[in-house]
């Protein structure tokens, strides 16, 4: 699996045609406090029942707090046939330090 910085990320999302599936692993209510804009939510814990409702095919970059759980998240759709899948190091707390800074952390 690729892994990008959120400024990487940053930068890509700015040019990506199509843009990449932001698939965000984190709980209800983590997503509810801040996410990125685009990002689709399905917790960790749905992944394996419901991954089905992702495209093998397309780009996915997969999103969490810190990246932890995201890295384990990517290697399980890795494992499950995906051929493109990103893990955004640092998580949605590097994009809040390093892009927008704005946005709330926890």
């Amino acid at each position: 699996m690729r892994q990008m910085t959120a400024s990487q990320l940053n930068d890509y999302l700015a040019t990506a045609n199509p843009p990449p599936l932001l698939l965000d692993v984190r709980e209800p209510w983590e997503f509810e406090h801040c996410h990125i804009e685009g990002s689709r939510l399905l917790p960790m814990g749905q992944i394996p029942a419901r991954r089905d409702e992702l495209d093998p095919r397309a780009e996915i970059v997969v999103i969490c707090h810190h990246g932890v759980r995201s890295q384990q998240v990517a290697g399980f759709l890795e494992r499950s046939g995906f051929r493109d899948v990103i893990n955004l190091r640092g998580g949605v707390d590097a994009w809040a330090r390093e892009v927008d800074v704005n946005m709330p952390v926890y």
